[in-house]
């Protein structure tokens, strides 16, 4: 692999670069060089999922001509396996939260971060729906029906199933149809990143930058939010939550009129689901494969989805699941 992604640097520069470094692993099977040439530094990919290089490659070169914050992309191999892209630096927005976080809450400057994520994230949104070609988007090209119901077993199988929880699944089915319908009745309107957290968002010279996005596809404009104000790792407080969140509804008035009272109402159906689906990725990545990462994550995913039920704002629907998570916080 290694061999690859220097080749490729050398037939787009012209020479092999003066060192080449594994970067740590992430959660996905792809592996990551930082490659040294002079002064500057790129950033080598090797993955052998082609339908998802693809993907990103498409995605990236569609919102470079937007304008949108994402990494330029200098070469890629002949049969799509290595890519060198623009190295955006080290420093994630979790870097940057765990180095200057002092207690529960985030300073103002980790706000005035959260805030240009959230306006980076509208333009990618609205602006990057536009004339977007969401037909090759794997698994679906639009988070639909089935793409919920995919999530919501994600969770069942993957991490219920691995605590060996107690449940009834009749019950829980009862609670994810309900939540299929709830969401299934919200507008896709948007181009919905699907896994955007904070360490798929890049800090340099305090702007903010995107990486990951290759699972995106057209959705509904909440779940991006949700993904972001209610990541497992980075526990904002709720009031700084719903600070961040009427600053997105505030801005994206700017781009198309929205109730924001029946906004706020769905989006908190959208939090749960994304909750769930991220409980299943700690499953599989923490309970199975044993990444510390994601083990260290699973305490705080539980947290949050009880806080969830706790705070009133699901309506007291969904009881089965309900149960599941008090008891598993046990």
């Amino acid at each position: 692999m290694e061999e690859i992604v220097i080749g490729l640097f050398e037939k787009f520069s012209g020479k092999l670069p003066d060192k080449a470094e594994l970067l740590p692993e992430s959660g996905s099977a792809r592996k990551y060089y930082r490659l040294y040439s002079g002064e500057s530094s790129y950033i080598g990919t090797w993955n052998q999922n082609v339908e998802e290089n693809t993907l990103f490659l498409d995605f990236s070169r569609h919102f470079e001509a937007k304008g949108l914050h994402v990494p330029l992309i200098y070469a890629v191999s002949v049969d799509k396996l290595a890519y060198i892209q623009e190295d955006l630096g080290n420093k994630m927005l979790l870097d940057v939260v765990e180095k200057e976080r002092e207690g529960d809450w985030l300073n103002e400057h980790l706000v005035e971060l959260y805030k240009k994520a959230l306006d980076e994230l509208l333009r990618f949104q609205i602006w990057g729906n536009q004339g977007m070609d969401y037909s090759r988007c794997v698994p679906r090209p639009q988070f639909d029906r089935r793409c919920i119901l995919w999530d919501l077993n994600y969770f069942k199988y993957c991490f219920l199933r691995l605590t060996d929880a107690v449940f009834s699944e009749d019950a829980l089915e009862n609670d994810f149809e309900q939540l299929v319908c709830r969401l299934c009745n919200v507008e896709i309107q948007a181009f919905m990143f699907r896994d955007f957290q904070s360490r798929n968002i890049m800090v340099r010279n305090e702007e903010v930058w995107f990486i990951d996005y290759q699972g995106g596809r057209q959705g509904a404009l909440q779940y991006d939010v949700a993904s972001l104000l209610y990541d497992a790792i980075v526990r904002i407080p709720d009031g700084q939550r719903e600070e961040l969140l009427e600053y997105y509804i505030t801005g994206l008035q700017q781009y198309r009129l929205t109730d924001s009272k029946q906004f706020r109402q769905d989006y908190y159906h959208f939090v749960l689901v994304r909750l769930l689906q991220a409980m299943g990725a700690f499953g599989v990545r923490g309970l199975y494969e044993r990444k510390q990462h994601f083990i260290d994550s699973i305490r705080p995913g539980l947290r949050n989805i009880a806080g969830l039920f706790d705070s009133g704002k699901l309506d007291n629907a969904y009881p089965e699941l309900r149960r599941i998570i008090y008891s598993l916080q046990k």
